[in-house]
């Protein structure tokens, strides 16, 4: 394993510690173990709070800031936080007017993040939770019930997060995440595997030939363990089972090629290209995209393509300025 880290019991700790003399606008408190903004809470805005395991930067710590995300709590390496860290993250930017949790849907953060919401109920916080569960590969997997959350969290950090920057309302703010939540779906493709530093080998098995069709972003199994394919080939895998579950004919949408944490950028517009030409191919319309690293599972080679039909009030929201350390634009 090599790997740019101190210590192994350290790598959370010390990336936070980075984030914090890398980015002034954001308060880091490495005792909670939090990311929030310098300027939370703010008096009468709803307060945007997500979080889950290490190892997927940007998410989530990255989408802090304005436009975005009011905390985050990061877990240890693929692990959720605990529930008084993201209590601690609800207290930070709680400023009366309710707090919306963005949850992926991996079974560690539903509980913790349920528990942490009665716990701040019993503090006269208001949380409302959103469950995001758009991966279309499997239907359960190892760390799941349902599917699995994945690049649809991105799609309703941004929209909700402008929302409530331009004083959305608790039920808005709420629905809008919801609503990109039902309007995305996701499908990812393993080229190889991730190294978890504690554990300093990687997660599975992967031939020199094979790849895995449906990938978890912490590594559990996809669909299927077949031949390596051209970039073409797994972008009509990848759009063919999301068209399959959300028919995108006649629709304006946002798309993401999300890389995995090892793939070259590149490889990453490469693969855009086979996007778009298959998008145009089956009647879709691309209205906005992202290319790049957001929501990776530390150093896999791969791709994670990510769907989202849009309203004219979801691109406006998309389109609406934004500040932190993994996304901006308009400011």
């Amino acid at each position: 394993m090599k790997k740019l880290i101190d210590a192994v019991d350290d790598v959370v700790l010390d990336a936070l510690r980075g984030m914090a003399a890398a980015h002034p606008s954001l308060r880091v408190d490495l005792d909670e173990r939090i990311i929030a903004r310098a300027d939370a809470p703010r008096p009468g805005k709803v307060g945007l709070v997500s979080g889950g395991g290490s190892g997927h930067e940007p998410l989530h710590g990255g989408f802090v800031g304005y436009g975005m995300l009011d905390a985050a709590c990061p877990g240890e390496v693929f692990t959720s936080p605990v529930p008084d860290q993201i209590l601690a993250a609800t207290n930070a930017v709680s400023g009366g007017a309710g707090v919306v949790h963005i949850i992926k849907n991996y079974t560690g953060d539903v509980l913790n993040f349920q528990m942490a919401a009665e716990l701040a109920g019993d503090d006269d916080i208001e949380v409302v939770p959103v469950m995001i569960d758009d991966d279309v590969a499997v239907q359960d997997s190892t760390f799941t019930a349902g599917r699995r959350g994945t690049g649809a969290t991105l799609f309703a950090e941004k929209t909700a997060g402008a929302l409530a920057e331009a004083g959305g309302s608790l039920s808005e703010v709420a629905a809008v995440a919801t609503e990109v939540n039902e309007r995305t779906r996701s499908f990812g493709v393993a080229l190889t595997a991730c190294t978890v530093p504690a554990a300093g080998r990687p997660t599975f098995d992967l031939g020199e030939d094979e790849i895995e069709l449906g990938i978890g972003i912490h590594g559990e199994p996809g669909r299927e363990r077949t031949r390596l394919r051209t970039a073409s080939e797994i972008v009509d895998v990848a759009l063919s089972a999301i068209d399959d579950d959300m028919p995108l004919s006649g629709s304006e949408v946002l798309v993401m090629v999300n890389g995995m944490g090892g793939t070259p950028l590149m490889e990453l517009y490469a693969a855009y290209a086979a996007v778009a030409d298959w998008l145009s191919g089956h009647g879709a319309t691309v209205g906005r995209r992202l290319v790049g690293n957001y929501v990776t599972s530390l150093d896999m080679a791969g791709c994670m393509i990510s769907v989202c039909r849009l309203t004219p009030r979801l691109a406006e929201l998309w389109d609406a300025p934004v500040e932190t350390p993994g996304l901006r634009w308009g400011r």
